[in-house]
């Protein structure tokens, strides 16, 4: 598990910058407490969800902007130096490239030891197994040779990135979060997702890691499936959908009893959403969160174990729009704690 954040704030994943420097810039102005490697995907393709972490999939090539498996590449070799690495614990072949992360480049420069946690993102397995397809357009999720190996080659490119957090950005503790939306698909009849395969690939990341694992999921899902994998964070939309994470009180509360925490997703990341709300908004949303949890969650252990964010990763809105959500959700966290807008 990580430290007790008790409120404070960070970002999650995405900005609109494309200048690396800037965006990490605006991250420790905002999140000193909880700064984040900030993803940049309007420099490019390779810098956005599943193609970010896909350097080193086996046969995986990108053509009309897709991130496809070449069946005509054999894949069996790299297969086994994945499995190889992974069970020896080997990261290092796995570091994000310069092209696939300025961000994490740029903030590899920074000396983050004051800072509680230091969090990234990558990409989860089952989002990955959804979003990467063969040519017959199959996610090789369904696979069970990728399957199987999707946690490892994640959970190596996640172990690159914490021990990267720890020795070049000087963190205390270290938090890896999967983005993981494609864990709506869970009971789905129409794009399946089965449980065992999302469980096996969660565990195999979480075997390597030596600090916090955590799952940020932006859409509804089966919540009790993802309190029961005991991440030591779960972020969600808290803003979209409370009330559904909400029916899952006695399950959260024995996840926070656990040393769990929840980051609440309580300022909306889509700009015209944002723009039509207030911090008088914000606030009244998470005191209603907050009373209906006091009547199964002690409320000094739900503060305790809760962190602010914006909704999701911040790409559509400009970089001042990109700065005011965050902003918004530090001067949320603070006057929760009591410091003051």
């Amino acid at each position: 598990m990580i430290p007790s954040p008790e409120l404070n704030a960070t970002g999650v994943g995405g900005l609109p910058h494309r200048d690396p420097e800037e965006a990490c810039r605006a991250v420790l102005e905002i999140f000193p407490r909880i700064p984040y490697v900030p993803t940049l995907p309007n420099r490019g393709l390779l810098e956005g969800i599943v193609f970010a972490d896909s350097e080193h999939l086996p046969g995986g090539v990108i053509r009309d902007g897709r991130l496809v498996l070449d069946r005509s590449i054999d894949p069996s070799e790299a297969m086994e130096r994945i499995l190889l690495d992974y069970l020896e614990g080997n990261a290092e072949p796995y570091a994000v490239g310069r092209d696939y992360g300025s961000g994490f480049h740029a903030m590899m420069t920074r000396d983050l030891s004051d800072a509680l946690i230091v969090k990234c993102q990558v990409t989860g397995p089952v989002t990955f197994g959804m979003q990467v397809v063969d040519e017959a357009r199959r996610p090789i999720l369904y696979d069970p040779e990728y399957a199987d190996l999707l946690g490892k080659l994640l959970g190596l490119r996640a172990r690159w990135c914490e021990i990267a957090m720890r020795e070049r950005m000087m963190a205390r503790e270290t938090l890896v979060v999967l983005s993981e939306p494609y864990l709506a698909s869970l009971g789905s009849a129409v794009v399946p997702v089965d449980a065992g395969v999302a469980a096996s690939a969660f565990q195999d990341i979480a075997s390597i890691l030596d600090g916090g694992l955590g799952i940020h999921c932006c859409a509804n899902t089966d919540w009790s499936f993802v309190l029961g994998l005991r991440p030591a964070l779960v972020s969600i939309d808290a803003w979209t959908y409370a009330r559904e994470f909400l029916l899952y009180l006695d399950e959260v509360a024995a996840y926070m009893e656990d040393g769990g925490v929840v980051a609440w997703g309580i300022v909306p990341a889509d700009y015209t959403v944002f723009a039509a709300e207030s911090q008088d908004s914000f606030f009244s949303r998470f005191q209603a969160i907050r009373a209906r949890a006091a009547g199964i969650i002690d409320p000094d252990l739900f503060d305790r174990q809760s962190m602010i964010t914006p909704t999701c990763g911040i790409r559509t809105a400009g970089e001042r729009e990109a700065v005011a959500i965050m902003e918004a959700a530090a001067s949320l966290s603070r006057r929760l704690r009591g410091e003051g807008a």
